[in-house]
């Protein structure tokens, strides 16, 4: 075959326009079918055509979910964690129109943890001074003054079977506190900054929210999987073990709540 010979989409079976395709660990794959992947993936090219297959099949599934999914709660503001908690469900996206979108619908219980990273840049601030032969050089000030600038980014561990981790950034720009006299700025200094602590706090926000869930599931899966004690029905005396609903096995009657 020649260099620029004709290719087909292994997926679709459509043909490959030039510079359209991506390759895959044993095939090729258009642009198009490429598109429909989710964004978090990032192991196409150790895919197989049978992976790419499946991974499509489940994105239109997904495409139910989103269209059932109702946003009781809100985190972020370009990206946002978004949370249905009737149905224990979250999808995190920067979308307006989620159906075009067709953002991942996971469930509380695939959170496996959650960080807030803030990355922190220095840079000394110089001034200019002229020699005594009219050339110029930069000097330090006295005392030394520095800029650092911030970067917040939330790192979403997740387990599924298509990625593993759901990362990205508050700030859609540095974040910036000049000045400084020192080259350890506390978090006293740092929180003064009124835009510092704004993606701070949302942030921590999301971080406590996502964990929060987590332990929510895992205490409700630890609950469910510890045996059940039979009790005493007051209502029929019968020695029975709630159901899933807290009720009395024989006569339906409520064991919970009371």
């Amino acid at each position: 075959m020649g260099l620029f010979s004709k290719k087909f989409c292994d997926v679709c079976g459509e043909k490959i326009g030039l510079l359209g395709n991506r390759k895959l660990e044993d095939g090729n794959l258009c642009k198009d079918c490429a598109a429909k992947l989710s964004p978090w993936f990032s192991e196409r090219r150790s895919s197989t055509v049978a992976q790419i297959k499946e991974q499509l099949a489940y994105r239109e599934e997904n495409k139910n979910a989103v269209a059932a999914f109702h946003t009781t709660k809100s985190f972020g503001d370009r990206t946002k964690i978004l949370l249905d908690e009737d149905a224990k469900k979250f999808m995190v996206t920067s979308a307006r129109n989620l159906a075009e979108a067709n953002p991942d619908v996971l469930d509380y219980s695939q959170v496996t943890g959650c960080d807030l990273d803030i990355d922190e840049h220095q840079h000394e601030e110089m001034r200019e001074v002229r020699n005594a032969d009219g050339t110029t050089k930069e000097v330090s000030y006295y005392p030394r003054r520095f800029t650092f600038s911030y970067d917040f980014k939330i790192k979403l561990r997740v387990n599924t079977p298509y990625f593993d981790e759901m990362n990205f950034d508050l700030n859609g720009s540095d974040v910036e506190i000049s000045g400084v006299r020192t080259e350890s700025p506390n978090q006293v200094l740092r929180m003064a900054n009124p835009e510092y602590k704004h993606y701070y706090q949302m942030g921590e926000e999301i971080r406590q929210a996502l964990t929060e869930v987590r332990d929510t599931i895992r205490e409700e899966i630890n609950e469910a999987a510890r045996p059940k004690e039979k009790v005493i029905c007051p209502y029929c005396g019968a020695s029975t073990i709630p159901d899933a609903n807290g009720c009395c096995e024989y006569c339906g009657a409520a064991l919970t709540g009371r």
